[in-house]
């Protein structure tokens, strides 16, 4: 016999980032003035999920109160440990690693292999250490099938998904998301999920970028002499309202422990949360409501200015990790190279196009592509758009039809086997600079 509240019937969201949220797919299912009842309504149990110490700083402090049919000891059996095919963890010092140099692959191909999102992660670059919970994976992956009664806990950190071919369906335990191109979502470390995949007409497959957070949460990063207002603004992060699975199924629970992936069967779902309370859960944001701010006179912004989330590490204004994009807006700056200068950099940046053309790399960096321009390795416009640039009329303009994106860190970022030897590796990307001539002259101020 199946009881069943459908969860894909549940797409109601509450917005605010961070916020205290309180939601129920019954009417009286939170308890009343206390987390932790004698006995709870409907006769659910409670549970509390804490992403942080329970001493931690009010400000810092993340948990939520979940009351659930079961209680989630329930849903952890005998696990066995699986393999984990390309998905990484670090540290993980691996034999075929790529010389230093500024690398960019072409999209991963389908493989019709049947895959479902877990099966599809391939690891990328690695950075820091997750039991010392410091650094990052950068993974894509490439789903051809839905999870459906198979379920995933990431114990080693929070999961930031980018689509950029077709979309998914976040099954939760605290309830529906629904994400394509253009949105992101964040999973925290601990909770349980399942992915449905949505292909686009005429393709089998999802494909998109995922950043593994080992570190301290996502927040918003500070907007210091900015202000109060525009970059991303906390009421357009959304999170979902409760729905719940009540059902008897035959399923499994991967998870994430250590670097290693572990499997138990499961007899009903584990996604049976019918109310919670707190600000530990998942959330997603459209990238297009970011509200871009730059130089309307002259001169050149750092590329902080497009920082969406930031991950804190212990040195003050240093981030574990920065998810920053560049969004349509306009280009105003007079007397200005607009498009990004030549640099290098602290941090280590992993990059990735979710569609249309970066106007830094206008040739060969196509969606789905992706490129790692490590610490203190110089990088920027490829020749012809640094020559278009330097010669363009600089009136105002648009960039139009374009979002990319980086997962930048403070540590350095190592590559994975799968990146070394399998992924399409652009073989001559450094070629991009090769036309870049010299045209000093010493007797001729501004010659060219």
């Amino acid at each position: 016999m199946m009881k069943e509240n459908t969860m894909s019937q549940q797409h109601d969201y509450m917005s605010g980032f961070g916020n205290h949220f309180a939601s129920e797919a019954l009417a009286n299912a939170l308890p009343k003035n206390m987390n932790s009842p004698q006995k709870c309504p409907y006769g659910l149990y409670a549970e509390q999920l804490s992403g942080s110490p329970f001493t931690a700083p009010n400000h810092n402090n993340k948990r939520s109160w979940l009351y659930r049919i079961r209680p989630s000891v329930k849903h952890h059996g005998k696990y066995q440990k699986i393999d984990a095919g390309h998905f990484k963890t670090a540290p993980a010092l691996q034999d075929a690693v790529l010389p230093i140099a500024p690398l960019r692959w072409g999209a991963l191909t389908p493989q019709n292999n049947g895959a479902n999102f877990i099966q599809g992660l391939h690891s990328m670059t690695l950075a820091g250490d997750a039991n010392a919970r410091t650094g990052m994976g950068c993974h894509i992956y490439i789903a051809h099938q839905s999870m459906g009664n198979d379920y995933f806990c990431n114990a080693d950190g929070e999961l930031l998904i980018v689509p950029e071919h077709g979309a998914l369906t976040l099954r939760t335990e605290f309830g529906v998301m629904d994400i394509s191109a253009g949105e992101i979502a964040v999973i925290p470390r601990g909770v349980v999920f399942a992915v449905d995949i949505v292909p686009k007409q005429d393709a089998d497959f999802v494909r998109g970028y995922v950043c593994e957070n080992y570190g301290a949460p996502f927040i918003l990063p500070y907007r210091g002499p900015i202000g109060a207002n525009c970059l991303a603004n906390a009421r357009d992060f959304l999170t979902p309202i409760a729905a719940f699975e009540d059902k008897t199924q035959a399923g499994s629970l991967t998870t994430k422990w250590a670097g290693a992936l572990y499997q138990c069967a499961l007899e009903y779902s584990p996604l049976d949360v019918v109310a919670w309370h707190g600000n530990y859960a998942p959330y997603k944001y459209d990238l297009r409501l970011f509200s871009p701010v730059g130089a309307i006179a002259s001169d050149h912004p750092d590329p902080s200015i497009f920082t969406v989330l930031t991950a804190p590490s212990e040195s003050e204004g240093t981030a574990n990790i920065d998810f920053v994009i560049f969004p349509e807006r306009w280009l105003v700056a007079e007397g200005t190279f607009r498009p990004p200068w030549y640099h290098r950099n602290i941090m280590s940046e992993f990059m990735g196009l979710i569609y249309g053309v970066y106007d830094a790399k206008e040739e060969g960096f196509s969606p789905g592509s992706s490129s790692l321009h490590n610490c203190m390795l110089p990088h920027g416009p490829d020749a012809d758009a640094f020559y278009k640039a330097s010669i363009h009329e600089l009136k105002p303009v648009k960039l139009k039809n374009t979002l990319a994106f980086m997962f930048e860190t403070f540590l350095p970022q190592s590559i994975t086997e799968f990146a070394s030897k399998d992924a399409p590796l652009h073989e001559n990307y450094t070629d991009c600079w090769q036309g870049l001539e010299s045209h000093f002259d010493g007797t001729i101020e501004g010659k060219w």
